[in-house]
């Protein structure tokens, strides 16, 4: 194995009483692709700084091989003493880098390098600190949240840039999609602790589940009784993971009914047939437009959304999607058309600019509303203890005060609040930003438990994939379309990328002379091997699932991790890679299924 050009050992820090870093390490190689993953405040920016050489740790050492150039990107940029994002970022290139380099990331990432550092939004600090950090193509990037304020364009770019690249890379993300795309190896922190998986981040959830699993047989075969709240919380992600395992088959029913509706009409633009299920109407909108000046932000769009029904808005920054959302729910007003909300409907919404919270309210009146210690929840009251636990909240932090939370827990609470309001649509804009793995997960089940509908914008592939039936997507100059299912159905049935599509209709014709509606796209045809891969894939999500059970079995013997750890370390890497190939022919096994019911319906 090469040496690395970056160790970091037995790193330890401590906030007060606290030991945020108990041992810690960290180990880099040249060319070598981690991500760091671990719950908010468990100390990975921290760990990533002093990978970087920003803070020094309490004790334990750091070694970076001499002449290593190693770039990190912070979550909160200063751009001070700087005159426009150019001169900002061409300050990160070294001798004999291409200076046009800078122009050209600043590009991909939306700005033109005139902008002045004072009136930056935070996203668009964000991104010129981005174009920096990857202007000199360094040995090592450490990226801290690289993908937060990109749109689903610029994500994809990022992606292919770093694969590009022949620098090491340490990514902390919440963007599951891209840790499983650019990773090799998993850093896990917990508490205080590293443990490194020498597999993508594809592998790591089951992997963690296992390990939390085995922890907590230990625990109770040596008759100790788990009673501390923060073992609640760890333990509680396996139980919550399988819970979210159950939500496929309801997703893909609620998909192919999607499908079925949107193909009735002859028209992906416009749902006009009630569910199979009889469901009401919740919103109903008919050719609404909206301009700002000369700029056609929406143009002529319809659609119909029945109950129960997960409608995402994806497209780039700027394209409208918040506009639509705020048209599609009564809050703005359309140029043109009209949009009807069913009788009864009662809105709950998360704008993307986050409700602000008072900085001294605590934790538990932001939740009641300073009105005792019980909260309505639906029907229910619940104690405010309680609601907290399903927030992962403890109970100490129920005094705690808002201006104390991390990004991740006002995130969360703002959650917990939203949901808690009696509704039947809720309605999120941006609802991932800032969250972590385990939040997620638990905002994922609750968006599958709600009874109501829900309309979300999101940049989040992954996010899209697990919750959406339906996906709008912005095709530029004011259009939408209607795709069945999520992300990755809705690009599989696009037939082009995000970027492609777009570019593609820059050299179109001039709109006049075009009839309205866009025109479909060429019919797919189903060859040998799909056909084969139809009949047999039944067969082996069978056998994986028979194989997922049995490996469960064989990992759930007490005592195994600790009489045989290469065991059940090899265990768990089966059990990683059968998930993984019963997740993607599942996925494969559902676009197969979906083409043969478009080719026998013409």
């Amino acid at each position: 194995m090469p040496p690395p050009l970056l160790l970091l050992q037995d790193i330890h820090v401590t906030f007060g009483n606290t030991a945020l870093l108990d041992g810690a390490e960290l180990s880099v190689t040249a060319g070598e692709r981690l991500c760091l993953v671990g719950r908010n405040g468990s100390g990975k920016s921290t760990l990533l700084k002093i990978a970087a050489g920003l803070i020094e740790a309490d004790g334990g050492t750091r070694f970076a091989q001499p002449g290593a150039t190693i770039r990190y990107l912070p979550q909160e940029p200063s751009l001070g003493g700087y005159t426009d994002t150019h001169a900002y970022v061409e300050s990160g290139l070294m001798p004999g880098d291409d200076p046009a380099r800078a122009y050209y990331l600043l590009g991909k990432l939306g700005l033109n390098g005139a902008e002045k550092p004072e009136h930056l939004s935070g996203g668009e600090a964000r991104r010129a600190a981005l174009a920096r950090t990857l202007a000199p193509k360094p040995d090592i990037l450490l990226l801290d949240e690289a993908t937060n304020h990109l749109d689903l364009r610029a994500i994809e770019w990022l992606e292919g840039e770093l694969k590009s690249l022949k620098s090491a890379l340490v990514l902390i993300s919440h963007d599951r999609r891209f840790l499983e795309n650019l990773s090799r190896a998993t850093v896990w922190l917990d508490r205080g602790e590293t443990r490194r998986l020498e597999q993508s981040f594809a592998a790591f959830e089951p992997w963690r589940d296992q390990v939390l699993e085995q922890e907590e047989i230990e625990r109770h075969k040596l008759d100790r009784k788990i009673t501390m709240e923060e073992d609640w919380l760890r333990y509680g992600v396996s139980a919550r993971r399988k819970r979210n395992q159950n939500r496929l088959a309801r997703l893909h029913a609620l998909r192919r009914g999607r499908k079925e509706a949107l193909k009735a009409t002859g028209n992906v633009q416009m749902t006009v047939t009630e569910s199979a299920e009889g469901g009401t109407r919740v919103i109903d909108a008919k050719g609404i437009s909206k301009t700002f000046g000369d700029n056609t932000i929406v143009q002529n769009f319809s659609l119909r959304v029945h109950r129960s029904e997960r409608v995402a808005i994806v497209g780039p920054n700027g394209a409208g999607k918040t506009t639509l959302l705020n048209m599609l729910t009564g809050k703005l007003d359309p140029d043109t058309g009209n949009v009807k909300i069913g009788v009864g409907v009662t809105m709950a919404r998360l704008d993307q600019t986050r409700t602000v919270l008072e900085p001294d309210d605590t934790l538990a009146n932001v939740l009641t509303g300073g009105r005792g210690d019980h909260i309505l929840v639906g029907t229910e009251m619940k104690h405010v203890m309680t609601y907290m636990k399903d927030f992962l909240f403890v109970p100490q932090q129920a005094r705690t005060p808002v201006k104390v939370l991390s990004g991740g827990e006002r995130a969360r609470l703002l959650l917990a609040k939203v949901l808690a309001q009696p509704s039947n649509l809720l309605v999120l804009d941006e609802p991932t930003n800032d969250l972590d793995l385990e939040t997620l997960d638990l905002l994922e089940e609750m968006i599958d438990d709600y009874a109501g509908t829900v309309l979300v914008v999101s940049h989040d592939r992954d996010f899209l994939d697990r919750v959406a039936t339906s996906v709008v997507m912005a095709e530029g100059d004011g259009k939408f379309i209607q795709y069945a299912g999520g992300y990755t159905d809705m690009l599989a049935q696009r037939g082009v990328g995000v970027e492609a599509k777009e570019a593609r209709a820059e050299k179109a014709e001039p709109a006049a002379s075009k009839p309205a509606r866009p025109a479909a796209p060429a019919k797919r045809k189903m060859n040998f091997s799909d056909k084969h891969a139809l009949e047999k894939l039944p067969g082996q999500i069978a056998a994986l699932e028979k194989q997922i059970a049995e490996l469960h079995d064989q990992l759930s013997v007490p005592g195994l991790y600790a009489k045989d750890p290469r065991k059940f370390g090899s265990l768990s890497q089966e059990l990683a890679d059968a998930q993984h190939e019963h997740a993607k022919n599942e996925e494969r096994w559902l676009e197969l299924e979906m083409l043969r019911e478009e080719i026998e319906n013409g």
